[in-house]
């Protein structure tokens, strides 16, 4: 096996991720759930996070977090979270609490099951200040409602003083990124932040959190379904697949010239201008394997319409081939276009 090959960034990265894997203890033994994955994140960079349900992608970013239950969660011997000089997988839990919601901060999938329903908005986003700031009572409900201004909550002074289930779905958002920014992280970690949201307030939380990234300069890693969203907003693509990065990448050359059939199905599978209404969407056939029945060979040989029978029995590397940027497969398809130039009409 070679030496696996991060998504690198042009320029110092905020946190550098090595060899990242993560099992967990079950009845059945030791499963892995993201396996030797690698990447870097610079400063005012969004890295775009991609795959289908149960590729890994929560769990990479819960594993930099450490926010996975300890007592079933195994971290590989060279897994390496690197930041500000220290490896996040064998810092201390004093230490953990000192960087979470400070220095790396996370907007979760769901709102109103993230948010402590009991208490109000502004007395959750006081516990972080009160904890990572020196600030007193005034001054931190000073920021709190500058934060919720900045996220433009409309009368941010009342809401402050509001319970979660007192606001809509997209102010519940826009709270749960006022909560992860008050303290202005270097590092932002952004679960589905659009999820479940009609189609107006996905664009306007998009459009925020870019804005708020180029006044900040926070590095934004954002996990998503959505490819359209991954052209609006990110610079760099990870295509994960059962717990693996597969391909990896600028957004303008993932999006023009993929070369994992993976990456080339998901692409397809947008909706795109001007097609045929009477046109069906390309699917991928088959579901994402099991962590206990992953495939021999290449993980996706079983859906892929190119796999040989090296792909069944041999496992490619992470490697560059006809471009710098790195794919997993032994056969890439190096000149291919699936026409999403503009990421498809799910990006318009």
């Amino acid at each position: 096996m070679c030496e696996p090959m991060t998504v690198a960034t042009a320029t110092k990265p905020v946190l550098s991720v090595r060899h990242l894997t993560t099992s967990f203890r079950t009845d059945s033994g030791l499963v892995t759930a993201v396996d030797d994955v690698s990447f870097d994140v610079a400063a005012g960079e969004t890295l775009g996070i991609v795959g289908e349900s149960g590729c890994g992608k929560t769990v990479t970013s819960k594993s930099i977090m450490r926010l996975l239950p300890e007592h079933v969660t195994v971290y590989g011997k060279q897994s390496e979270v690197m930041f500000a000089g220290t490896n996040l997988v064998q810092a201390s839990a004093h230490e953990m609490r000192k960087v979470r919601g400070d220095k790396i901060a996370m907007i979760f999938q769901e709102p109103m099951t993230s948010l402590n329903p009991v208490f109000t908005i502004g007395w959750q986003l006081d516990e972080a200040l009160k904890y990572h700031t020196d600030l007193n009572k005034k001054q931190r409900r000073e920021r709190a409602v500058e934060m919720l201004r900045l996220v433009e909550i409309p009368n941010p002074s009342r809401r402050f003083d509001e319970y979660p289930h007192q606001l809509s779905g997209g102010m519940r958002q826009r709270a749960m990124i006022a909560m992860a920014l008050c303290c202005e992280p270097d590092v932002l970690i952004a679960d589905e932040p659009t999820t479940a949201l009609d189609v107006t307030i996905q664009a306007q939380i998009l459009d925020l959190m870019n804005s708020l990234k180029d006044k900040l300069s926070t590095a934004i890693m954002l996990i998503t379904h959505d490819l359209g969203v991954v052209a609006q907003v990110c610079d760099r693509i990870m295509v994960m697949y059962a717990g693996r990065a597969i391909e990896v990448g600028p957004v303008g050359d993932i999006f023009h010239r993929p070369q994992h059939p993976y990456t080339k199905a998901l692409l397809e599978s947008i909706p795109k201008r001007g097609a045929k209404r009477t046109k069906y969407l390309p699917t991928i056939p088959g579901i994402v394997p099991g962590l206990q029945s992953l495939p021999k060979g290449c993980r996706f040989n079983d859906r892929c319409p190119y796999a040989e029978e090296r792909c069944v029995n041999e496992e490619p590397d992470l490697v560059g081939h006809s471009r710098p940027e790195p794919v997993r497969c032994h056969f890439p398809l190096n000149q291919v276009s699936v026409g999403a130039t503009d990421g498809g009409g799910a990006a318009s």
